[in-house]
């Protein structure tokens, strides 16, 4: 019982992982259907796993799955990252604003470990390791925060939005910036300075938002390479 549950999950996980990569890359394309019965083929299994990696891709921002026609890949505006990443950097603040007042030296010290890991996988280009490793560090002052409200409210946001966090780090750049930002960030908390640790944090999300929409002339990425990542809906 418990392997079949353990060959499930694993199976899940690389369809999950099949789709995603298909997106980021381009070869699924926004408003393309994505075939359960090839998938279905592919992995030799039933549409049961396949449906739910879908619920799950689609909670991520990945599908949209419509009734009756099934899953096909999403597509965002350019008010979508507007929106997403203004009110990301509002929560974001106040959580490392309220983090100061709670922050620990412990928890200082991880973060510093977490960035420095961080800054090794931006040396060998491993977006999706980064991703995931970055994803420790927001979460680790969030908590700090102690307010669970804001917690839930800022991981139900960024959740849906998982691909546009994931083509936003992969842009040229972007995650070596992304660790010296946080360097300022942890100074800011040990120096129990709220209203810097809001600020930098706040200036950290909007950057994320600037560079997929092209606003910041050190973003190699073209605008047609970054519309394709995002299949923008233009």
């Amino acid at each position: 019982m418990k392997k079949n549950l353990e060959k499930h999950l694993t199976l899940r996980e690389r369809i999950l992982e099949t789709i995603r990569d298909a997106i980021i890359k381009g070869s699924l394309k926004a408003g393309e259907k994505v075939a359960e019965p090839e998938l279905a083929e592919r992995f030799g299994i039933s549409r049961t796993p396949i449906r739910e990696a879908f619920r799950q891709l689609e909670s991520e921002g990945y599908l949209k799955v419509i009734p009756r026609k099934g899953a096909v890949v999403a597509a965002f505006s350019e008010k979508d990252i507007e929106e997403f990443y203004a009110i990301k950097s509002i929560l974001e603040g106040y959580a490392a604003k309220r983090a100061c007042e709670n922050i620990s030296f412990k928890e200082i010290e991880k973060l510093e470990t977490i960035n420095s890991k961080l800054a090794m996988l931006a040396e060998g280009s491993d977006v999706k390791q980064f991703f995931k490793v970055h994803n420790d560090f927001h979460d680790l002052f969030i908590k700090a925060a102690n307010n669970e409200k804001l917690y839930e409210m800022i991981n139900g946001l960024v959740s849906k939005f998982q691909r546009l966090r994931l083509a936003s780090l992969s842009i040229p750049g972007r995650m070596k910036n992304s660790v010296e930002e946080h360097e300022k960030i942890i100074d800011a908390f040990r120096k129990k300075n709220p209203g810097a640790a809001e600020k930098l944090v706040r200036k950290n999300a909007e950057y994320g938002g600037k560079v997929l929409m092209g606003g910041d002339p050190a973003a190699t990425m073209k605008p047609s390479e970054r519309s394709a990542m995002l299949h923008l809906d233009l």
